[in-house]
C-alpha cells in the first residue's frame, strides 16, 4: 500500500518567493479487493480495485503554519484475458473401480506373502494366535457341520441304494464324496464364515482408524506383522479341520445307518475301507490348504483396502465373505477337474 505526501515550502518576500523545500515521502496503503463473476457460458472476469490516498501538506507563507489535504483516488482495472488452459493428460480424471483395485492387490498381497515365508521373515507370536482361533476354537462349529451333513446325505444314499440291494457300497460312496467333496468343502465354507470375516473385520477397522499407518511409523511393516501370521495359520489349520469332519462325518454316517435303516456299522466301514484310496485323503488335505490361502489372502486383502469408516468395514467384511466362497468353489472346481480325470474304479471292489 502506498501513500504519497508532497512537503512544499515557499517563503514570500516583497520582491520575489524562494522556494525553500521540496520533499516527497512515499507510503503505500493500497486496497486491493478481487471479484469473480461467473456466469453460463461466460468466461471468469477478475477486477483489481486499486484505492490510493494521496496527502498534501502546504506551509503557509504568514505564520509558517502547516495545512494538510487528502485526496482519495479509486482505479479499476479487470483482467478479461481468458486463462489458458492447461493440458491434460488421457485417462487423467479417470479413478478405477473399487473392486478392480481390490481384485488386483489380491495377487499383489499373495505376492508378498509367499516371499516373506521363502526369506524366513514371520511374527512367530502372531501366527501362534492365529492358528489358535483359526484351528481349536473353530473345531466345535466345524464338527457340529460335518455331523449334521453326514446324516443328511446318509438318508438320501441308504433310501435309494436299499432298494438297488448295493448294501454294500453305501459306505464307499458316503466315504468317497466326504474325502473328495464335502468335508474340504464344508470346512472351509465354516471357516470363511467365521474367521474370514474375523480377518476383514479387523484388518478393515485397523485400516480406517490408521492404526496401519502407525505401524509402518514403529517400523513394522503390516505385511509382516497382520497378514502373512493369518495365512499360514489358514493353510496349516484347515487340512487338520477337514481330516477330523471327515472321521466325524463317516462315524455320524455309520451310527445313523445302523440306528435307523439296521445297517451294520462293519458293512458301512469296510465299504469305504475298500473304496478309499491314500490319493483321496491327500486331495482332501491339498484342498483345504488351497481353500485356506484363499480365505486369508481375499479376507485380507478386502480389510487392508477397505475405506469409508464404519460403514465401509461392514461391506468389506461381507464383500470378502462372498468373494471367498466364490473363489472356493471355482478352486474346488478347477482342483477336481486336475485330481480325478477319466473313469474311476474305486467303487468296483465295494458290489
Amino acid at each position: 500500500m502506498m501513500q504519497t505526501c508532497f512537503t512544499h515550502q515557499s517563503l514570500s518576500f516583497p520582491h520575489r518567493t524562494l522556494l525553500r523545500c521540496d520533499a516527497s515521502i512515499g507510503f503505500k496503503p493500497q486496497r486491493v479487493c478481487k471479484v469473480g463473476f461467473i456466469g453460463k457460458n461466460q468466461p471468469l472476469g477478475i477486477s483489481n480495485f486499486i484505492r490510493g490516498r494521496r496527502l498534501y501538506v502546504n506551509l503557509n507563507s504568514n505564520d509558517a503554519h502547516p495545512s494538510m489535504s487528502m485526496l482519495e483516488e479509486e482505479t479499476s482495472s479487470e483482467n478479461t484475458a481468458p486463462a489458458s488452459p492447461e493440458a491434460e493428460l488421457p485417462f487423467s480424471k479417470w479413478s478405477p473401480s473399487k473392486y478392480i483395485w481390490r481384485g488386483l492387490s489380491v495377487p499383489i498381497i499373495a505376492g508378498q506373502v509367499v516371499l516373506r515365508i521363502l526369506k524366513g521373515k514371520i511374527h512367530w507370536r502372531n501366527t501362534l494366535q492365529q492358528l489358535e482361533r483359526t484351528g481349536p476354537k473353530s473345531l466345535g462349529v466345524c464338527l457340529l457341520t460335518s455331523t449334521f451333513v453326514g446324516m443328511a446325505f446318509t438318508i438320501q444314499f441308504v433310501r435309494e441304494f436299499t432298494r438297488l440291494g448295493l448294501n454294500r457300497s453305501i459306505g464307499g460312496v458316503l466315504a468317497l464324496a466326504f474325502s473328495r467333496e464335502l468335508s474340504p468343502v464344508i470346512t472351509s465354507i465354516v471357516v470363511a464364515g467365521r474367521m474370514g470375516s474375523a480377518f476383514a473385520a479387523e484388518l478393515g477397522t485397523m485400516q480406517v482408524s490408521e492404526q496401519t499407518d502407525t505401524l509402518r511409523v514403529l517400523g513394522a511393516d503390516p505385511i509382516d506383522y497382520l497378514i502373512t501370521p493369518r495365512v499360514i495359520a489358514s493353510c496349516l489349520a484347515l487340512p487338520f479341520l477337514t481330516l477330523m469332519c471327515f472321521t466325524v462325518g463317516m462315524a455320524s454316517s455309520a451310527l445313523l445307518s445302523d440306528a435307523v435303516y439296521g445297517i451294520s456299522i462293519n458293512i458301512i466301514m469296510d465299504s469305504a475301507h475298500r473304496a478309499l484310496r491314500p490319493w483321496d485323503i491327500v486331495s482332501a488335505m491339498i484342498k483345504s490348504q488351497v481353500f485356506g490361502a484363499i480365505i486369508s489372502v481375499i479376507s485380507c486383502s478386502w480389510g487392508v483396502t477397505t475405506t469409508g469408516g464404519a460403514k465401509g468395514v461392514g461391506e468389506s467384511t461381507t464383500s470378502a465373505v462372498v468373494m471367498s466362497l466364490v473363489g472356493i468353489f471355482i478352486a474346488d472346481f478347477v482342483l477336481s477337474s486336475f485330481f480325478f480325470q477319466g473313469a474311476g474304479d474305486s467303487l468296483k471292489n465295494c458290489v
